[in-house]
């Protein structure tokens, strides 16, 4: 190579080199001389899709296209007959569901079985069915109750009408000289009774009304304190302020003297012959002895049939506390009134292996397909169930129809898949969501970002109630705010949030209540296996001035779609506005960039738990050697962690998707946190250590459970001494979990304390 050429070419090199390095150079300058102090800590080549937020206009589509006309029509449908779990009804309308997911637009819908332990009365033979009766001094029958309500309205008188019954109650023919009222059946009933009579409960048939606690926790007590047997009833103080009026159903909303609560007692959640594991083809399956079911006969009556046994009861008056409304003297009972001699519960419920059937429709996420937003309600129902569970399967069909055709016309799709979850054999014990759950809690402990549950979406036309964990507290008052009033009777409050404020405050007055939860419906095991946040809304009516124990009509055979569509919502605005505010929730939650929990919500709930257990448990507590303040302390230390977590999202780079998946990945998982994998004391598949159901009554949230069931009558118990070490061992699980979820809050590369 000639001398000429070779210096040709180191000029070029040097040129080319110059020419790289001021490309270099001018990227800088432009990078950090022309940019947005936002966009400073961006990473280079991310399409703005993946780091937009959500698109304030979806809200005003999703809100305006929830139609009063069509939720009114769904439920004209689902509810025109009975559709019990486990029968042919009960799938018709899971594949009549499936396929109306498919026409509207969902990415998918499927069908998911399951093979369960159900339980049904007998109803072909009358010599057989469940009845009570009662008879004289010479064994001759003097009275028998009636074995099915009576048609009070003519969309009552279908086929398929299961009589009243107890599901899962002890078949049995059992019988007594001995009645015994035992008001609620609740712990304190039968100390009272112990305490301030001499009445012995043993191998008695006892009395109980409906209200205060749940139906399996009194057939429970009942059992454990020695009856043979247990008639529980609907009394008119709990569920008829008009009762024995002619202000009753079919003309108002009131219970009528035949309306009578079906229900189960199982306790427990999911199927009893699998607990703890899916319930599928393959899955093994305790024996029925093993399965911890009812063991003594259960039958629910109404009052018109209560007033008639409490008319053959002798014995002392009881206290006024213990009186319902009925126009009868109410007493403790003992042996019957001469000359009737004895009473007699005949029950042949039996136990039989059906399929249930759960239903998913799946609208898939554009940039985080695999986080997951679950809305869900139960289809299943003990009669026609216009009220429990079908209104709210009418609103959840009217969202998912109006998210369903804005994807299909290509106007939305959320950045995070949502899936509606209809669910089978609630009514039974949550047993269709608990199966799927435990068959998918792996994906859904990495993979879910909230379930929202509406098992009733109307039971009054007052105002919203709302149950829920608390960081869901800021996306419930935000969405609601955005809702209009379906009162037109009210002009000044303008939204169901001002509505909401007014008519159910919080202590301070200061933001609507939104209260605990315990197992009364679906969310229960998403939140006690998964640690899941979850909630539950609905309309309802107005428990200040009516302390109903829920609304009058439950589980009867006169839940009616006439109730709904001509007492309770005419026009169903109520229903609408329902379906607005789960929509915008769902839609909030699926499509923030940032997922919009609020930590500090959490640790404010958490300070008001300690202190609510120091009023009720502490001094005890520290008078037998635990160190309260300790609790205290971590409480504390986790509020600290909730405000500097809550500075940093403040002040992230919301166009870097690192940042952002990390934030939204710690706060899914706080909730988590709170998870033992060891269960509470004595109930293993309860694992929340924060909120769980009470162990006295499976319908009411228990905040911190396991210290709760611990220090339940503690004193008075025979094995105190032993009581008191579970105590303390779980106390000290308590520190440990707290600290633990505090550390989840941390800068993920400094979780460990210095």
């Amino acid at each position: 190579m000639n001398p000429h050429t070779q210096a040709k070419r180191k000029f070029l090199l040097w040129v080319s080199i110059a020419g790289v390095v001021g490309l270099g150079l001018g990227m800088i300058i432009g990078r950090f001389g022309f940019c947005d102090d936002t966009e400073k800590n961006s990473v280079p080549g991310i399409p703005d899709a993946i780091v937009q937020d959500g698109d304030p206009e979806v809200t005003a589509e999703i809100i305006n296209q929830i139609n009063s006309e069509n939720i009114r029509r769904y439920l004209q449908e689902l509810s025109e007959n009975p559709h019990l779990a486990g029968t042919d009804a009960d799938y018709k309308q899971a594949k009549e569901l499936q396929e109306f997911w498919t026409s509207a637009g969902l990415d998918e819908a499927f069908i998911t079985p399951y093979d369960i332990l159900l339980s049904y009365p007998e109803t072909q033979n009358e010599s057989m069915m469940n009845q009570i009766f009662v008879y004289n001094s010479s064994d001759q029958e003097v009275w028998k109750s009636a074995l099915y309500e009576p048609i009070l309205d003519p969309s009552e008188n279908k086929s398929n009408v299961v009589p009243p019954f107890n599901a899962y109650s002890a078949p049995g023919d059992v019988s007594s000289t001995d009645l015994v009222y035992v008001n609620y059946g609740r712990v304190e009933d039968y100390r009272w009774l112990a305490q301030n009579t001499s009445i012995n409960i043993t191998g008695k048939i006892v009395l109980a009304r409906y209200g205060k606690i749940f139906r399996g926790d009194k057939a429970h007590q009942a059992y454990l304190h020695g009856a043979k047997g247990i008639i529980i009833y609907s009394d008119p103080a709990d569920y008829a302020v008009d009762g024995e009026t002619s202000q009753v159903y079919p003309r108002d909303w009131w219970l009528p003297e035949s309306g009578t609560q079906r229900g189960t007692i199982l306790l427990g959640s999911g199927d009893p012959l699998t607990p703890g594991y899916p319930a599928t083809e393959h899955a093994y399956r305790l024996n029925e002895s093993e399965a911890g079911l009812p063991k003594i006969p259960s039958h629910p009556i109404g009052y018109g049939v209560a007033k008639t046994l409490i008319g053959y009861m002798d014995g002392v008056e009881v206290p006024n506390s213990w009186k319902g409304a009925l126009n009868v003297t109410y007493r403790y009972g003992g042996p019957l009134k001469d000359p009737y001699k004895s009473v007699r519960i005949r029950i042949s419920t039996k136990n039989e292996k059906r399929t249930t059937y759960n239903v998913f429709g799946v609208i898939q996420g554009r940039v985080e397909p695999d986080r997951y937003v679950l809305l869900g309600n139960h289809r299943d129902a003990w009669v026609f169930g216009a009220i429990d569970p079908s209104s709210g399967t009418a609103v959840m069909k009217e969202v998912s129809r109006v998210m369903g055709n804005m994807v299909k016309t290509g106007k939305w799709r959320p950045r995070r898949t949502i899936i509606f979850c209809s669910w089978g054999a609630e009514e039974y014990g949550l047993i269709g969501s608990t199966e799927w759950i435990e068959q998918y809690v792996k994906n859904l402990a990495s993979r879910a970002v909230a379930y929202l549950n509406v098992d009733i979406a109307v039971q009054g036309n007052y105002s919203l109630r709302s149950l829920g964990t608390p960081l869901l507290n800021s996306v419930i008052y935000d969405s609601t705010k955005k809702i209009p009033n379906p009162d037109d009777q009210d002009t000044v409050k303008k939204t169901v949030y001002d509505k909401w404020l007014a008519t159910f405050p919080n202590t301070d007055k200061t933001l609507p209540r939104i209260a605990d939860m315990g197992s009364g419906s679906d969310y229960s095991t998403f939140i006690k296996r998964v640690g899941l946040p979850c909630l539950d809304i609905r309309y309802t009516y107005n428990s200040n001035q009516y302390k109903l124990s829920s609304y009058p009509l439950y589980h009867s055979k006169y839940e009616t779609f006439k109730v709904i569509d001509e007492i309770m919502d005419r026009g169903f605005k109520r229903h609408r506005a329902v379906g607005q505010a789960w929509g915008e929730i769902a839609r909030s939650l699926a499509d923030s960039l940032l997922i919009p929990f609020r930590v500090q919500d959490y640790a404010q709930k958490l300070n008001e738990l300690v202190k609510q257990l120091d009023s009720d448990f502490g001094t005890l507590m520290r008078k037998n050697g635990i160190q309260f303040d300790l609790l205290y302390n971590v409480s504390s230390l986790f509020t600290k962690e909730t405000d500097a977590f809550q500075k940093f999202v403040d002040s992230v780079d919301k166009r870097d998707p690192f940042a952002i998946r990390k934030i939204n990945d710690q706060l899914m998982q706080l909730e988590r946190a709170f998870i033992d994998p060891q269960g509470l004391p004595g109930r293993p598949l309860a694992r929340h250590v924060l909120f769980a159901e009470s162990s006295v009554n499976t319908y009411a949230g228990s905040s911190f459970p396991g210290l709760a069931d611990g220090m339940f009558e503690i004193e008075s118990s025979p094995d105190e001494a032993s009581r008191w070490e579970i105590v303390k061992k779980h106390f000290t699980v308590i520190l440990y979990t707290i600290e633990s979820a505090a550390s989840t809050l941390r800068d993920v590369h400094k979780f460990m304390p210095l």
